[in-house]
């Protein structure tokens, strides 16, 4: 299996190669040459683990960089610390109507499926080659945290994260900044999670930090992220076990790496009918998926925080592919976008779109109303960003399997909770114990040259 970036189709790289560089030279995206196709027959026939469905499905892509055998004790590894017996549990509300369950890692959101193997494969290609990076991300709530749980105490491995000031929920904030593992550095910067994203892509061409050190990418811009994701989908057809029937899975959207990890999966095999993508009132993806304006408007702040996007990194992949892998025609259109702001999607993209997507926008007073109705209906808690996802599913009238994903555990939110069944969750001790700790983090001004020198001082 062999790579290309979103902006240089020429390119020719392997697995080893783009995980540990996480984006691409030219600022693209990494993206594979083609799309392997699974023996779906053996896969839900067979009596199969999440461990071994996670070896199958990314062996696919490793191009032999790692042998089966090492891939498979990495993966028992890394779903080791999810407290599920089944990992990633599919609820059932009432026929053909499902929740999958996102949270049963170690900081109760769905980023610590990929990125705990994020983190074990990283381990494995810097032990391999006597190797160490500094991995620089952004977190609009839940990747920051997931991310430094999988790569805190790491000897060869720095790692800074970037979070908007006061624009996380508290809970979420302090699992990233009551770290205080020497190789962990929090930077809480004044402005919006675009703007810690926009930061992170300078940084990641910055000839003079490059010169210093070796970056790599933690966000869901990292291929190995997505297809990581790619497995709890095949796993949540596994559990509905109704192979006779295509499957439609609703997806709280904001970087649009979740969703595509759907799509591929779909690529790869799985039947897929149609994918939801769920919105708050940052519209972005619903107003481009519906009518082709995609155009950026200011950043919101909902009570779902993790989707307060508006430049949804991940789409430049599903743009690239359909564009049919065109790097010319992508790199015109990013910056068309760039400079005006906007871009009008029409015709054969807008079409070839729509024949995987469609989209809703929910806001605050949806996503409230709904998590009382499920609350009310079924005795289920979900959480603001499940609420987005679960507002569709309630609109789903057809004789699929309607999956939506509960992507975070209902405690990180609790004033939202109380807010709209009149009562707070309960909370994992963990996560009570958080009030108490001692945070470490600076905060600097949206300014890339204040970021970058601080990283400097500290590798």
């Amino acid at each position: 299996m062999k790579y290309c970036s979103t902006r240089n189709s020429n390119l020719n790289k392997s697995f080893d190669e783009i995980i540990i560089e996480g984006l691409a030279p030219d600022g693209g995206l990494y993206m594979p040459k083609s799309w392997p196709k699974l023996n779906t027959e053996e896969i839900f026939n067979n009596n199969i683990s999440y461990s071994e469905l996670s070896t199958i499905i990314l062996s696919k892509y490793l191009g032999g960089t790692i042998n089966n055998s090492e891939l498979e004790k990495i993966s028992k590894q890394t779903y080791k610390v999810f407290t599920h017996e089944k990992i990633a549990p599919l609820i059932k509300l009432k026929d053909n109507s499902y929740i999958l369950e996102l949270f049963h890692g170690p900081t109760y959101a769905f980023k610590d499926y990929p990125l705990q193997m994020l983190g074990n494969l990283f381990q494995h290609y810097l032990n391999k080659n006597n190797q160490n990076i500094t991995v620089i991300g952004a977190t609009s709530g839940d990747t920051g945290s997931a991310a430094i749980e999988a790569c805190k105490d790491k000897d060869n491995i720095k790692i800074f994260i970037l979070h908007p000031k006061d624009k996380t929920s508290e809970i979420q904030r302090k699992q990233m900044t009551s770290v205080l593992s020497n190789n962990v550095y929090n930077i809480s910067i004044n402005g919006t999670f675009d703007d810690c994203q926009n930061i992170v892509k300078k940084l990641f061409v910055s000839n003079d930090l490059k010169s210093k050190t070796t970056l790599s990418a933690i966000n869901s811009i990292n291929w190995a992220r997505i297809i990581s994701q790619s497995v709890y989908f095949f796993w949540a057809y596994i559990q509905a076990n109704n192979f006779n029937k295509k499957v439609n899975f609703i997806v709280p959207t904001g970087n649009f790496g979740n969703v595509y990890a759907a799509h591929i999966s779909g690529l790869m095999g799985l039947p897929i009918n149609k994918l939801f993508v769920a919105t708050n009132s940052n519209d972005i993806m619903h107003r481009t998926i519906s009518n082709g304006d995609m155009s950026l408007k200011d950043v919101k702040s909902t009570i779902s925080p993790s989707m307060d996007i508006q430049i949804s990194s991940n789409f430049e992949r599903q743009l690239f592919e359909s564009l049919n892998y065109n790097s010319k025609d992508l790199n015109n259109l990013m910056k068309s976008f760039l400079e005006n702001k906007k871009y009008d999607l029409s015709g054969k993209i807008l079409n070839h779109l729509q024949l995987f997507y469609k989209s809703k926008s929910i806001n605050d007073k949806l996503t409230l109303d709904t998590i009382k109705d499920i609350y009310d209906k079924h005795n289920y808690i979900s959480d603001p960003h499940t609420a987005t996802s679960l507002s569709i599913l309630n609109e789903l009238d057809n004789n699929d399997i309607n999956i939506a994903l509960a992507c975070a555990h209902p405690a990180k939110f609790p004033n939202s909770i109380k807010m709209s069944i009149g009562e707070y969750p309960i909370q994992p001790k963990s996560l009570k114990d958080l009030i108490s700790l001692e945070e470490k983090y600076i905060n600097l001004d949206n300014n890339t040259e204040l970021v970058k020198n601080y990283i400097i001082e500290n590798i």
